[in-house]
């Protein structure tokens, strides 16, 4: 397995034959970069919180192997266009940075957050890339929040996508996605229920899988 979010990492899922790659962006000087967490200490040799870092230094770490954290620029150019993108919106300032830089693109896209203003303010930009609410807990105003949005999906986590929530997403209009799942079994009973598709870290083990899509 590859580093998580560098260009190896997403080189490897691409090898797996994935419908679509998922990512984290967050905002360091005027630039966008694809990292998960909000410090560095975990992905790369650094330490400290990525708010103590400008991006000439961030970019001087090794992610793992030698790899860079990357920008969001560089992600879009690895992946082919007929592979979709789902990127996430962490930390602040990245709705518009985020909107400028996907427009330019032509894969089928996904904007979603935990942070839903920072989704507002994504929206409000005009691009008219669909978004989609994060729940890691279900709300019971998950699908006011979402209509708000004029969201496309409401993405949650595995542990709340039981049968009756996800039939209210789906009866709402709205698409289900469900993170992160990295047993096959589960990904069967999911599309049993309905959902739309799954986040997953092991792409390997869902080859069949997605060769039957």
């Amino acid at each position: 397995m590859a580093p998580e979010n560098t260009l190896s990492g997403f080189r490897c899922a691409l090898e797996q034959h994935v419908h679509a790659v998922e990512f984290d962006i967050q905002r360091i000087d005027n630039e966008l970069v694809v990292i998960h967490d909000n410090t560095v200490d975990r992905t790369t040799n650094g330490n400290g919180t990525i708010t103590d870092f400008s991006f000439e230094r961030i970019r001087q770490l090794d992610a793992g192997d030698g790899e860079r954290i990357p920008t969001l620029r560089e992600v879009l150019d690895l992946i082919p266009a007929n592979v979709a993108v789902n990127a996430e919106l962490k930390g602040p300032n990245t709705a518009t940075a985020a909107a400028d830089i996907l427009r330019q693109y032509n894969h089928q896209q996904l904007v979603s957050s935990f942070d839903h203003e920072e989704l507002r303010q994504f929206v409000a930009n005009g691009s008219g890339i669909p978004v989609a609410p994060l729940f890691e807990r279900w709300r019971e105003d998950g699908l006011t929040v979402a209509a708000a949005l004029k969201a496309h999906a409401v993405n949650v986590s595995d542990r709340i996508a039981i049968p009756e929530r996800v039939a209210d997403i789906l009866n709402a209009g709205f698409a289900c996605f469900v993170f992160t799942v990295n047993d096959v079994q589960r990904a069967n009973d999911l599309k049993e229920m309905g959902v739309s598709g799954i986040f997953t870290d092991r792409p390997d083990l869902f080859a069949e899988f997605t060769r039957s899509q």
